[in-house]
């Protein structure tokens, strides 16, 4: 797989589902926004493109390049299992996914973690740009643990390039505003996250935070325990962020979210 062609299959899918997500928000928002939009969606955007500079200024450190290497040297698990090429594939993306959702409960767990993690949490409003906003320190982290798992796996590069454009559909996706149907939700999360899923898990309350950890996948969030089917106070009147990061001149600007993982404040929601 050519470096180039990943590129623009990533960006092409990916401006695709920007466009369509925010086009789906405005026809039909399943609720009204709470903070001034304006403001953090500028900033959420442009945390989203200085991370993406920062990736490329990174050069070779990504997860399909390590995939190349791993083909090229028929090195990991499921080269030494005799893995053919489709079912790599297949279970390449189950299994990131599966590390993918058990990153994100660590980052709830582990204090330092959370420092980091925050940042996505603390926004005041949840739609198609919240999907995209993560520290660039989450970022740098998190493509190095999974660089680590695709090597241990000896991942497909088909399959990697396939979990990230999955990935970043899916956080646009269960991130955004969008009205579902109810009977089409409940069919939905039987397998995937779906925004109303997801946006339980950027509730205030502390329990609910720490739950519906999942991105693509809804398996693992009802296997390992971690599902709620609804907020507590419904999703019209629940409220999104930290209850530490009300302050939208903190909570949803650059400085405030550059400088977040370095706050004394470290609780979670009550």
């Amino acid at each position: 797989m050519a470096a180039s062609s990943e590129s623009w299959i990533r960006l092409g899918s990916f401006l695709a589902i920007l466009l369509l997500m925010n086009l789906w928000e405005w026809l039909s928002p399943r609720r009204s926004w709470n903070a001034r939009r304006s403001p953090r969606l500028v900033s959420n955007y442009l945390l989203a493109f200085f991370n993406t500079i920062v990736l490329r200024l990174l050069g070779p450190f990504s997860a399909v390049a390590a995939a190349i290497w791993c083909e090229e040297q028929q090195f990991g698990l499921f080269y030494g299992l005799s893995f053919g090429y489709t079912l790599n594939v297949i279970a390449t993306i189950v299994m990131l996914d599966l590390a993918i959702y058990a990153q994100h409960v660590l980052f709830h767990a582990i204090p330092l973690f959370w420092r980091i993690h925050r940042v996505h949490h603390a926004d005041l409003d949840l739609d198609v740009s919240s999907g995209l906003r993560f520290h660039t320190l989450e970022i740098i982290l998190s493509m190095a643990i999974k660089i680590g798992i695709v090597i241990m796996l000896g991942a497909a590069p088909w399959g990697v390039m396939l979990f990230e454009v999955i990935l970043n559909g899916c956080a646009m996706f269960n991130h955004s505003n969008v009205h579902l149907p109810l009977g089409l939700d409940r069919w939905l999360r039987k397998m995937i996250v779906t925004p109303d899923m997801h946006r339980v898990h950027h509730s205030v309350h502390r329990r609910e935070t720490n739950s519906n950890f999942g991105f693509n996948l809804s398996l693992w969030d009802r296997l390992f325990q971690t599902y709620i089917d609804q907020p507590r106070d419904g999703h019209d009147a629940m409220e999104i962020g930290l209850p530490e990061y009300r302050d939208q001149n903190i909570a949803d600007r650059i400085p405030g979210m550059l400088s977040m993982p370095f706050r004394a404040n470290n609780s979670q929601a009550d």
